[in-house]
């Protein structure tokens, strides 16, 4: 008896795994690299070369490291930063707890009035508070005009505390966000599981959700301290006497036209902001170990 045997058609060597990832992040990468990368490049070496003669320098740094005025400044804009971040964490906690725990079937409202400002522009909402607190503005309006508290409309524009207050309402959502999907997954059962052993509902939160919602006030304390710090139009129309890098880098640009000054203190400013997302990794491992 014979035996027939087909022939076995040859199998198609499947593209490997390395290669089809390589064309999926392709697209991105290149965009990350002229638009991201490349300006970023020549920014650094921007700072790093004089001008006058061509030659590589660190006098810039050296200034910005040792001179007390730009000591100063990076100084008040950390404080800012850190000011900010700290306000919107005692603003946005309660909101977001009561959001996840309380809010029931009235979540959806409270999303959408914590999302609708984000939708508007920053300098529309900035120039609201110029609105509200002008010398002829509607609360001096109130206080002198239509209650009579007052006869001189006070000076509440170009001040450090409208400032901030102005930061703190344009940053507080996303803390609100950061700490609010954190607060969803932490299971309900853990909490009542401390009351059951006798803890009252303070030592309850204080014990087991706040030590579990860490990862979110972590997440939203380095997203509202970055972008605090880099925050440069609400300082430009509100004022209020601060000095900061960014506000620094702008006049180096228009007014002093020093372009490596300012490239070597857009450079500090990236500093700063990779040292945030480093903090930000290092607390998430620790917590997933």
């Amino acid at each position: 008896m014979t035996e027939f045997t087909l022939p076995i058609a040859p199998r198609r060597r499947a593209r490997p795994l390395a290669m089809r990832s390589v064309y999926l992040i392709a697209p991105a990468a290149l965009f990350l690299l002229f638009f991201f990368v490349l300006p970023l490049a020549d920014n650094a070496m921007r700072s790093f070369v004089d001008e006058a003669t061509g030659a590589f320098t660190l006098a810039r740094y050296a200034a910005l490291l040792t001179d007390p005025f730009y000591l100063r400044i990076m100084g008040e804009t950390v404080l800012l930063s850190a000011g900010v971040t700290v306000i919107s964490l005692i603003i946005g906690y309660p909101v977001a707890y009561f959001l996840v725990r309380k809010a029931g079937r009235w979540s959806a409202l409270v999303i959408f009035l914590l999302i609708a400002p984000l939708l508007t522009s920053i300098i529309m909402r900035t120039f609201g508070w110029q609105v509200l607190f002008a010398r002829k503005g509607l609360v001096n309006n109130l206080l002198v005009n239509q209650l009579g508290l007052l006869e001189q409309p006070l000076r509440l524009t170009n001040s450090v505390e409208i400032t901030i207050a102005a930061l703190v309402h344009v940053l507080v959502p996303l803390m609100v966000l950061s700490i609010t999907s954190v607060l969803q997954g932490i299971d309900r059962r853990l909490e009542e599981s401390a009351q059951i052993l006798g803890a009252n509902r303070l030592r309850t939160f204080w014990e087991v959700t706040l030590p579990l919602s860490l990862d979110g006030i972590g997440t939203g304390a380095i997203l509202v301290f970055m972008i605090a710090n880099g925050s440069f139009v609400t300082l430009v129309l509100l004022g209020g006497g601060l000095q900061t890098l960014p506000l620094m880098i702008y006049q180096q640009f228009n007014t002093t036209r020093d372009f490596g000054m300012a490239s070597a203190m857009s450079m500090i400013l990236l500093v700063i902001a990779i040292a945030c997302l480093w903090l930000q990794l290092r607390i998430v491992r620790r917590r997933g170990a």
